[in-house]
Formats: structure tokens, C-alpha cells, sequence
């Protein structure tokens, strides 16, 4: 284990003793503030009746990384290829994330019911944003020696996205993709707060009702988790993609 990792162990540790002993020193209420130890025995004593609504959620998430990714890798290639379409739509794609997502979810609810549509669709708006700017600078950031050579050496631009930009843009997309991931659980949940009959958020807000306070953290628990397994798993598909020689980037011309 590397220090940093060592380090961050210990910090969570301590964090995690402090607001136990804070707790129990103080008697504090289980409805107002449960210790650590209540609130993980409350997860995995739950977890039959947690792991139903995690199911709903992780796949409105994955649904909505799903199209998140077939919206914002076209967008930000024809971006890329039309400087007067990046003018264009930038505008709407700041828009898109300055509108409150709590604004946008009851709208999403009327129009697509209470199903995991909605859910998708909010997750989805989320996530895209910052993949499509990542990508986009990664597009962008290619080294303009290497755009010349594959233009002396008569390679189009579909050859020149394959071959050249896209993999030079593949560390800005997993970037864009990390940050991604890590807030689409906002947008499940919010959906889910607003009208759901399934899903984490919606537990949530049951739970909230009953003053089963611990139950509330086991569940944020639950995402949390979820959330680290995501960002594991785009860091591992990082390392199954991109390929460093020598500090250089391997392009693949296979």
C-alpha cells in the first residue's frame, strides 16, 4: 500500500472514531445522528431489502451513462470538425447545466412518467456535459505536428480521428467520463426524490418519513459504494486503453 493510500486510511479512521465517540459521549439521538457502527450494521442487516432498490438505481445509472456516451461522443466530434457548430451549441450546452436539475426532474416525471425513464434521462443529462467538453479539449489539444504529418501523409479525417485524435483525446475522456460517473448518482436519486416507486432515492424518502434515520445513511452508504465501484471501473478500462512508451502515447494503427 503507497503512503497517499496509507494516509487516507488513517484520515478516514480517525473521522470515522471521531464521530463514533462523538456519538456515544454526547447520547446523541439514533434519529437525529446514528454512529458508524449502527449505520453499517444497519446496511448489511438491510441489505435484502436495500439490494432490490440499489438493483433500480444502478441500472438507471448505467442506462444513463449508456446514452450520455452515444450523445456526447458524436457531439463533440462534430464539434470538433465544425468550429461554427462548437459556437453554435455551447451556449445550450452551458445552459444545460446552469437549470437546476431539481427544476428539470418534475418536468421529466409529467413528461415520462414514474418509470426509470425519467431517472435515465436525468442521469444522462448529468453526465454528458462534462464528457463532451473533455473530449472536445482532447480533440482539440492533439499536437499540431502530428495533425500536418497526417495530412502530408493524404490520411482523411475519419483516418485522422481514429488513428490520431481520438487516441490522443482518450486521457481527457476517461477525465470527462470519471466526473461523469461520479455525479450520475445525483441524478437517479433526484429523479427518484420527485417520484419513483423503486429505487435508492426513493428508500431514501421513505425511510426519511419513518425517522429511520440510520436506514437514510445505510442507503447513502450504499450509493457511496456504488459511486467508488464506478470510478474503479472507468479507471481500470483507463488502464486497459491507453498505453504509455517511453512518457509517449502509443497510437494504435493495428
Amino acid at each position: 500500500m503507497s503512503r497517499a493510500n496509507l494516509f487516507a486510511f488513517l484520515l478516514l479512521f480517525l473521522l470515522l472514531g471521531l464521530w463514533e465517540a462523538g456519538c456515544r459521549i454526547f447520547a446523541v439521538p439514533l434519529f437525529i445522528l446514528p454512529p458508524p457502527s449502527i449505520i453499517v450494521s444497519t446496511a448489511v442487516l438491510k441489505a435484502p431489502l436495500i439490494l432490490p432498490h440499489a438493483f433500480t438505481t444502478g441500472l438507471e445509472i448505467l442506462c444513463g451513462i449508456a446514452l450520455a456516451l452515444a450523445v456526447a461522443i458524436p457531439l463533440a466530434m462534430a464539434m470538433f470538425s465544425c468550429s461554427w457548430l462548437e459556437k453554435a451549441l455551447s451556449p445550450f450546452l452551458v445552459a444545460s447545466q446552469a437549470i437546476p436539475v431539481f427544476a428539470l426532474a418534475p418536468l421529466l416525471v409529467v413528461w415520462l412518467g414514474y418509470g426509470i425513464a425519467s431517472k435515465i434521462l436525468m442521469a444522462s443529462i448529468i453526465i454528458f456535459f462534462p464528457i463532451t467538453v473533455s473530449l472536445l479539449e482532447g480533440f482539440k489539444s492533439c499536437d499540431r505536428e502530428y495533425r500536418v504529418l497526417f495530412h502530408l501523409m493524404g490520411a482523411g479525417f475519419w483516418q485522422t480521428m481514429r488513428l490520431l485524435y481520438w487516441p490522443w483525446a482518450l486521457p481527457h475522456f476517461f477525465a470527462g467520463l470519471r466526473v461523469g460517473v461520479t455525479v450520475a448518482t445525483i441524478g437517479a436519486v433526484i429523479g427518484e426524490w420527485v417520484g419513483a416507486q423503486r429505487g435508492l432515492g426513493y428508500l431514501m424518502i421513505q425511510a426519511n418519513a419513518r425517522l429511520k434515520v440510520d436506514l437514510v445513511f445505510a442507503v447513502i452508504l450504499w450509493l457511496s459504494v456504488m459511486g467508488l465501484l464506478l470510478w474503479f471501473a472507468v479507471g481500470w478500462l483507463e488502464k486497459r486503453s491507453i498505453r504509455h512508451r517511453g512518457g509517449q502515447l502509443a497510437f494504435n494503427t493495428v
